[in-house]
């Protein structure tokens, strides 16, 4: 008998003992909501992706014409609207200041390296349908996937300023890629993202006054953006 009284107080202890170890639900009501706001911030990384005409290999005027990655960063707004318990619908206009370079090295009879840089401040707005996981307790795992259309209000396509080494347009299409993560805080999730956004509209502008031109058939524009979003 004794040892029964024993067993249950046992029992007793590892139960308060479990429940006071479980973790506390968050905005448990969250994913009641239709629709919800955040902002978003990050870093990007982007390069162009080139493809070279037939003049290129059969001169001498460039021996490589090579794209770099270099970095940037966004800062944009968010929305969210529920369409049922495992896809939302999100739109996230943003601004994004990019930049890619791009290295050239003249054959005969200059033989020189130039390393230019293209700076570029996109008006980004994709529209990406969101895939979730099942909530676990304050954690939730999503995929995303949609497109994109881009402005670059620094495309120099229409510029007749002299020395320009290559002319760009100004708008691009394209689609993305990417997973993330939510965190759920008392007051707000927390939601780092990686994303693929891949351009597909060639942003060459023709200038033939221009050599550089002349020996790129296609410029298409590549970003890995690495973001942190803050929704209500």
């Amino acid at each position: 008998m004794r040892s029964g009284y024993i067993l249950i107080i046992f029992l007793l202890f590892f139960t308060n003992n479990a429940i006071a170890q479980r973790p506390l639900l968050n905005m448990p009501d969250h994913d009641d909501k239709p629709y919800y706001f955040g902002i978003t911030f990050g870093m990007n990384y982007s390069v162009y992706e080139i493809s070279y005409t037939q003049a290129f290999a059969n001169t001498d005027t460039f021996k490589r014409i090579q794209p770099h990655w270099q970095p940037g960063f966004n800062l944009g707004l968010i929305g969210n609207l529920k369409l049922n318990r495992f896809l939302d619908l999100r739109f996230v206009p943003s601004l994004a200041f990019a930049e890619k370079n791009i290295v050239y090295e003249y054959g005969y009879p200059d033989d020189s390296v130039v390393s230019k840089n293209i700076e570029s401040i996109y008006m980004h707005l994709p529209l990406q349908l969101k895939f979730k996981s099942d909530r676990i307790h304050n954690f939730r795992f999503y995929g995303l996937g949609g497109g994109k259309f881009d402005y670059d209000m620094a495309a120099n396509a229409r510029s007749s300023r002299p020395g320009e080494f290559l002319k760009v347009s100004p708008v691009d299409f394209g689609y993305e890629i990417g997973v993330g993560f939510e965190f759920f805080n008392p007051n707000f999730i927390f939601s780092p993202e990686i994303k693929l956004s891949q351009g597909l509209t060639n942003q060459l502008y023709p200038d033939h006054s221009i050599q550089l031109t002349n020996a790129i058939q296609s410029l298409y524009t590549r970003m890995i953006v690495i973001s942190i979003h803050l929704e209500g």
